[in-house]
């Protein structure tokens, strides 16, 4: 089954609200309906998140995923304005907390995944970054993520068990836009997941955290109050823990919760 392009957009969403977050339509060549579900996923996913939409699909061929990447932070502020979703998962338990706490999520949440940060830089590693303390060093450009980010959060408890003081030329609001920066060359070394370095392949060298694992962070995952299908949002849920999304999700780099 195809999956239909959502933009992450702020504005568009909203303007799809009135359509409210899932629907049911026309099948067309079946003569069943077709179950529209909106994943909100955390950016830090979107290196496995299609793949276990698409088999999400194969395994439930009247459902249709679609997928909705941003900053978690930013997720939150989405469905706050009213943004239609059926499904949140976010990069940490304290943004999923928050929607819990605001009523966007009624469902209890589900760890699916964890994930530790590493340091990235180009490929050439040009300013001989080895460590975090040589990335803080005159003269070298380091970004991280904001500190409101999950990313961000991580960055800080692997800076304060250093006894560093980070000085980014930037912060920003996903992980996806650190590594950005970093593999086009407008900084010399960033703060990212595990997964994200992974992905990038040979377009970054990798540098292990000694404390990584004291900022390691959990992926919960829920369905959200305003759902108009509870029953297949938490069925996507579900499929989050079992086999075929895990063994997808280990291949990307995730550990389990």
């Amino acid at each position: 089954m195809r999956r239909r392009p959502f933009f992450a957009a702020l504005l568009p969403v909203l303007l799809l609200a009135s359509c409210g977050p899932a629907s049911t339509t026309g099948s067309s060549g079946t003569g069943g309906a077709t179950t529209e579900l909106t994943v909100f996923a955390a950016a830090s996913l979107r290196v496995v998140f299609d793949e276990v939409g698409t088999k999400f699909e194969e395994a439930n061929p009247q459902v249709t995923v679609r997928l909705n990447y941003a900053g978690s932070a930013d997720l939150i502020t989405q469905l706050d304005a009213g943004a239609p979703a059926d499904v949140l998962v976010t990069a940490n338990q304290s943004t999923m907390d928050r929607a819990v706490d605001a009523g966007t999520v009624t469902a209890e949440p589900a760890v699916i995944a964890s994930n530790v940060p590493v340091l990235v830089t180009p490929a050439d590693n040009a300013a001989g970054v080895t460590d975090l303390e040589s990335a803080v060093a005159p003269g070298v450009d380091l970004v991280v993520c904001a500190p409101q980010v999950p990313c961000g959060a991580a960055t800080q408890t692997i800076a304060e068990n250093a006894g560093i003081e980070l000085t980014p030329v930037s912060e920003e609001n996903s992980v996806t836009d650190v590594l950005g920066k970093v593999t086009s060359g407008q900084a010399d070394a960033g703060i990212v997941y595990a997964t994200d370095a992974a992905d990038a392949g040979e377009a970054v060298t990798t540098i292990d955290l000694p404390s990584a694992d004291q900022a390691r962070t959990e992926y919960p995952a829920a369905v959200t109050a305003s759902t108009g299908q509870p029953e297949q949002a938490q069925a996507f849920v579900d499929f989050l823990r079992q086999d075929p999304a895990q063994a997808l999700l280990a291949d990307a780099g995730f550990q389990q919760p």
